[in-house]
C-alpha cells in the first residue's frame, strides 16, 4: 500500500504563533505534504495504526524533499540505521543541493544516538558549506540519560563560600572519575562572590574535561543569588555570572536574556551568549514518557508513541483550559508515525477553539515528521539549537 505523501491540499489559513517548522524558512527542504490521511474523523488514531507499517514513501518532484520525508517516517517507526544511510546518501551525492535542513536533521541524528565522532566529522563540512557555527554537540540518547541516572550525587549545604574549596576540589575529582556528575544545591542556603567564583571555576574545569553535568535545584540557588545583585551596581561581579550559568542549565532563556541586558549595562560588557544545558532534574525512570507541568508550559520527555498516549490526552486537557499554550519538547526524542497523527488531531480541534499552541525546542528529526503530517499548520514549531 503506497500513501501519496506529496500531493497538493487547499491552503489554510496562518497557523496562530507564525508559520513553519522554524523562523529560517529558507533553511529547510521543500515543502512536501502529507495530504491523503484524513486525521479530523472520530477514529483517526485505529486508522493511523492500520496503516502505519503499511506506508510507503513515493517520489515527488524534488529529491531532496523526498529524503527528507522518508527519512522523517523511517526515524519515526524506528528505523535508525536506515534513516542515517537515506540521510548520508543525498548528503553525500554531488549532484545534490541540499539544504541547512537536511544537515541539521543528520546533526540532530547522531546527537539522538550518541554519535559523536560522526558528529565530529560532519560539522566542519556543516560549517564549512553554510559559513555559520554548527549545533554544539549534546549528547541527547537515552544511554547518556541512564549514565546520568546512575552519576554520583554531591549534594552541596550550608553556604558557598571559599571555606568549602575542599568540596569543589572533590567534586572535580569525582567528575573527572566517573566522566558524569550530579550536584544537587537543595541544600545550599547561601553564597558569597568567593564561594560563586570556585562554583564557576569547578563547571569550567569539568566542561573542559567533558564531563556530563546536571546541576539539581539550580533554580532555588538561582532564586537566592538573584537578590545579590542589583542593575546598576557593579558588584558581585562572579554572583552574576554564576546567575547567568544557572539560569541556561535551567533552561530559562527569558530571564537569562533579561538579566544579561542588565549584566552589560551594570558592568559595561558584553554579558554570556545562551546555551542551553543539560535539564537540572533528575533522569526519570518511569516506562512512560514523563509529562510536567511548569504555569503554562507543557513538557513532554523521552519518546511519544502509540495511538492511545496519555501524554496527549493529558495535553488536551491542559490546553483547553488555556488559551495560549506552549509545549516545550528539548527532551523529546522521538515521536512516531501514529502519535502524530493524533497530535495533529488534538491541535486542529485546540486550534478551531481559537486556542494558540507553540511547540519549542523541537529536534530536527520531529520537527521535519510535524512538518511531513502539517502539524506547523496548526500550531507554531520552532527547532531546538
Amino acid at each position: 500500500m503506497a500513501i501519496p505523501f506529496f500531493g497538493k491540499k487547499p491552503p489554510s489559513g496562518p497557523p496562530p504563533l507564525g508559520a513553519g517548522v522554524s523562523d529560517r524558512a529558507d533553511e529547510l527542504p521543500p515543502r512536501t505534504e502529507l495530504s491523503s490521511l484524513n486525521f479530523a474523523g472520530a477514529d483517526a488514531g485505529h486508522a493511523l495504526a492500520h496503516v502505519a507499517r503499511l506506508v510507503e514513501v513515493q517520489e515527488s518532484a524534488t529529491g531532496v524533499g523526498a529524503a527528507c520525508e522518508e527519512a522523517a517516517v523511517l526515524y519515526a517507526n524506528g528505523d535508525i540505521a536506515e534513516t542515517e544511510r537515506v540521510l548520508e546518501a543525498v548528503l553525500d551525492d554531488p549532484a545534490t543541493i541540499a539544504g541547512d535542513g537536511l544537515w541539521l536533521m543528520l546533526l540532530d541524528l547522531y546527537r539522538l544516538t550518541g554519535q559523536k565522532q560522526r558528529f565530529d566529522a560532519r560539522v566542519l563540512d556543516y560549517a564549512t558549506r553554510f559559513e555559520r557555527s554548527p549545533p554544539p554537540w549534546a549528547d541527547l540518547s537515552p544511554q547518556a540519560e541512564r549514565r546520568v541516572a546512575h552519576a554520583p550525587t554531591v549534594n552541596l549545604s550550608g553556604r558557598l563560600s571559599a571555606q568549602a574549596a575542599t568540596q569543589f576540589q572533590q567534586i572535580g575529582i569525582i567528575g573527572r572519575k566517573s566522566g558524569t556528575i550530579r550536584i544537587d544545591f537543595g541544600r545550599v542556603r547561601g553564597a558569597d562572590e568567593a564561594g560563586c567564583a570556585l562554583m564557576r571555576q569547578t563547571l569550567a574545569e569539568l566542561a573542559a574535561a567533558r564531563v556530563k553535568v546536571a546541576l539539581l535545584n539550580g533554580d532555588a540557588l538561582a532564586d537566592m543569588l538573584s537578590t545579590q545583585v542589583a542593575p546598576g551596581r557593579a558588584e558581585a561581579r562572579d554572583v552574576w555570572l554564576l546567575l547567568l550559568e544557572l539560569l541556561q542549565h535551567c533552561n530559562d532563556e527569558a530571564r537569562f536574556e533579561e538579566l544579561a541586558i542588565d549584566y552589560a549595562v551594570t558592568f559595561e560588557e558584553s554579558p554570556p551568549s545562551w546555551e542551553a544545558r543539560e535539564a537540572s532534574r533528575p533522569v526519570a525512570q518511569a516506562a512512560e514518557p514523563l509529562v510536567e507541568v511548569e504555569g503554562d508550559v507543557f513538557r513532554f520527555d523521552a519518546d511519544l508513541g502509540g495511538a492511545s498516549n496519555d501524554a496527549l490526552r493529558r495535553l488536551a486537557a491542559f490546553a483547553s483550559e488555556r488559551s495560549e499554550v506552549v509545549v516545550d519538547c528539548a527532551r523529546l526524542r522521538r515521536i512516531d508515525f501514529v502519535c502524530a497523527g493524533m497530535l495533529f488531531n488534538i491541535l486542529s480541534t485546540l486550534r478551531a477553539q481559537g486556542r494558540l499552541i507553540a511547540l519549542q525546542n523541537v529536534n530536527a528529526m520531529v520537527g521535519a515528521l510535524l512538518r511531513v503530517m502539517g502539524v506547523d499548520q496548526v500550531a507554531h514549531v520552532t527547532l531546538r539549537d
